[in-house]
């Protein structure tokens, strides 16, 4: 029997995406895994530099709504939580203090996402080792 994997799964406004759903679906296809979400707790507008914390209440909005959609979707969550404002610094705790196989980051389109154009797909690889999965998500 194959070892299952665990994948850290990254995405904030995200986090519902049909297309975010479809790229779990896939990957459990590939064999045995068990999922964790990590949701950054990125502040928008003037937030982003005026209060790092802001972000929190919709994270966690987020984190909720992810959990419940992948229990009426039968996708199984092991853990779901809010990280650091800072998508790599979330991404780099979550990977410091627990073992992950693979991680799946759940961006924006490019005009939209602050996460691509600072390229986090790209230095989360680097950051973390890890095999890499980008989806780009619709924000629902």
């Amino acid at each position: 029997m194959a070892e299952q994997a665990r994948v850290l799964v990254v995405a904030n406004r995200t986090a519902e995406s049909p297309e975010l759903l479809k790229a779990l679906r896939e990957r459990a296809t590939r064999g045995p895994c068990s999922y964790t979400l990590l949701v950054p707790q990125t502040p928008h507008g003037l937030a982003w530099a005026a209060d790092r914390a802001a972000g929190h209440d919709e994270a966690e909005h987020y984190r909720q709504a992810f959990i419940d959609e992948l229990r009426d979707e039968g996708i199984p969550l092991d853990e779901a939580k809010v990280g650091d404002g800072d998508p790599l610094a979330a991404i780099q705790d979550e990977c410091n203090f627990n073992e992950y196989d693979e991680l799946i980051v759940s961006t924006l389109p490019l005009r939209m996402s602050k996460w691509l154009r600072v390229d986090l797909p790209s230095k989360a690889r680097a950051a973390t080792g890890l095999p890499v999965t980008h989806v780009i998500g619709s924000e629902t």
